[in-house]
């Protein structure tokens, strides 16, 4: 191609960039969930959007340890209350009710603590505050906040750092057939059972009524209360069914294909860095001294402590550790550990990610949670689950159904059974081979995941909202939504019908049996 053409098409594009490039819009960004996986997976896109010119506002309870340009902090700091007491209770199971009546009342609570904190009402509730033109807001039970949409008349996008779920599917009207798609739930189900399926629909059913008949209203009385001027004209509802776009951390190959609206973007492990980073030296040695047997990584992620495990589960792990060939690198919040073995180097952190993408690191043992999954993908490395609440049961079946890894019941396992699914995932090519064929297919995208989010937030900021991606199917009730009354009109035919045939056989037969009366009483007479 000519120097002049190329040249020629540099300056088209730089042309077509510009309105973004110079054009930059207030984001108001709110994520109150006091996890590490939510707020850390929006974060690089946070910043890619206040590199690009975006002025961001985030409300969370995890504010930057250094300034970055364009990003200004609110921060929440009380939505850590009792956190250490939340996750134990959520670890303890107490009924498929209550649980969805547990979740439901902690999210009513993370809403109203943002609402109430001082530097939301000061900075972004007061009449003089700052306009915005863009909401975005993790999605989770968290309804009422998302009145900040109506309160700035501002598009809404919502991030769901665990995937999508039935109440993510209402938002936009997606279609979520339960036969074969699982919400994140505290059981998994079987589908390819009657049993199963029997199951998951009463499992699901319990969490819409809970939602809908207890705790919807609950977000309408916070939405009336803190932003009562917008409320009189807008009901929550309209504002729940009004996203823009939802943001999805999913993709085909971590989970099982499912149809999406049109304003549903799979951008999963947009968090995810595309040029590991070279390891501290301490943890390189570690891992290169460990030779041909090589490393097993274990973490729990940021909710489980590890000095919160039961002394037996940790005798388990600690024995299980000091009897393998491999060098463990184990994630430990406490500063010291007793008993450690020679070849077991725990830490309060690691660079997950970096770990992960090194060559020697053979096996990745995990809770489960998404973020976690998403990256073990990415790296091509098997996983063995040990699975606590929620989406972390629904990840790890699917991993372990696509051959990528194991599960354990980490309240049930015993030593016996830990060691040998060790042995097996490190023994049987065939989990790293499925592994490497998952994160081929993974990695191959037109676009890197974080590149595609960027580019639909552009997009609905450059077409005010972009209403027309939304589908009618988010506005019906569940009853035209589901064709309950047409099925109901139907039902009502057949059953007049079938009253009706019923009520001419019943003629029918009283006409033959008064008939055969009538015969049997001539004969009489005759003889």
């Amino acid at each position: 191609m000519p120097t002049s053409m190329l040249v020629l098409r540099s300056i088209l594009l730089v042309v077509a960039l510009l309105p973004v490039l110079l054009e930059g819009a207030r984001i108001l960004g709110v994520f109150p969930i006091p996890s590490h996986s939510h707020y850390y997976h929006a974060l690089p896109y946070l910043k890619k959007l206040a590199s690009l010119g975006h002025e961001i506002t985030s409300v969370s309870p995890f504010p930057l340890k250094e300034p970055v340009a364009n990003i200004h902090d609110i921060p929440v700091p009380e939505l850590f209350d009792n956190i250490e007491e939340i996750v134990g209770n959520l670890t303890n199971r107490k009924g498929t009710w209550n649980e969805f009546e547990y979740i439901n009342q902690y999210t009513l609570g993370l809403v109203e603590k943002v609402l109430e904190n001082d530097g939301v009402r000061r900075e972004i509730l007061q009449p003089e505050s700052l306009q915005f033109d863009l909401i975005i807001v993790d999605l989770w039970r968290l309804d009422a906040l998302y009145g900040f949409a109506a309160y700035f008349d501002a598009p809404i996008i919502g991030i769901a750092s665990y995937g999508t779920d039935w109440k993510i599917d209402e938002l936009v009207g997606n279609v979520s057939p339960i036969a074969y798609l699982q919400s994140p739930s505290f059981n998994w189900f079987d589908l390819d059972s009657y049993g199963g399926r029997l199951g998951h629909f009463v499992d699901q059913s319990l969490a819409w009524i809970n939602w809908h008949w207890r705790h919807e209203e609950k977000h309408e009385a916070l939405y009336r209360k803190y932003f009562p001027k917008i409320a009189d004209k807008r009901s929550l509802s309209e504002i729940t069914r009004n996203f823009a776009l939802i943001l999805v951390n999913q993709h085909f190959t971590m989970a099982p294909p499912r149809p999406y609206a049109p304003n549903v973007i799979e951008v999963g492990g947009m968090h995810i860095d595309q040029q590991p980073k070279a390891l501290p030296q301490e943890f390189e040695d570690f891992i290169q001294g460990a030779g041909e047997h090589g490393v097993i990584y274990f973490s729990l992620g940021t909710n489980v402590r590890s000095k919160n495990l039961s002394a037996d589960r940790r005798k388990i792990l600690i024995d299980t550790f000091a009897s393998l060939p491999q060098r463990i690198l184990w994630k430990f919040d406490a500063k010291e550990l007793s008993d450690v073995p020679s070849n077991v180097l725990i830490s309060p952190w690691f660079p997950q990610q970096d770990i992960l993408a090194h060559p020697n690191v053979k096996l990745f043992i995990t809770h489960g949670g998404l973020q976690s999954t998403v990256e073990c993908i990415h790296h091509g490395v098997p996983m063995l689950g040990l699975p606590f609440f929620y989406d972390q049961f629904r990840n790890m079946e699917h991993i372990k159904a696509q051959g990528i890894g194991l599960v354990l019941n980490y309240q049930d396992m015993t030593s016996d059974e830990f060691k040998v699914t060790i042995h097996r995932l490190l023994t049987e090519k065939s989990f790293g081979v499925t592994a490497r064929r998952t994160a081929d297919r993974y990695r191959d995208q037109p676009m890197n995941p974080l590149d595609t989010a960027i580019w639909w937030t552009h997009y609905v900021l450059r077409h005010k909202g972009a209403p027309h991606m939304r589908v009618a199917g988010r506005n019906l009730d569940f009853i035209t939504y589901h064709s309950l009354d047409v099925l109901g009109t139907f039902l009502l035919a057949f059953l007049a019908i079938l009253s009706i045939v019923g009520l001419c056989v019943m003629k029918l037969l009283r006409a033959i049996l008064k008939s055969k009366k009538s015969n049997r009483s001539l004969k009489q007479k005759v003889n």
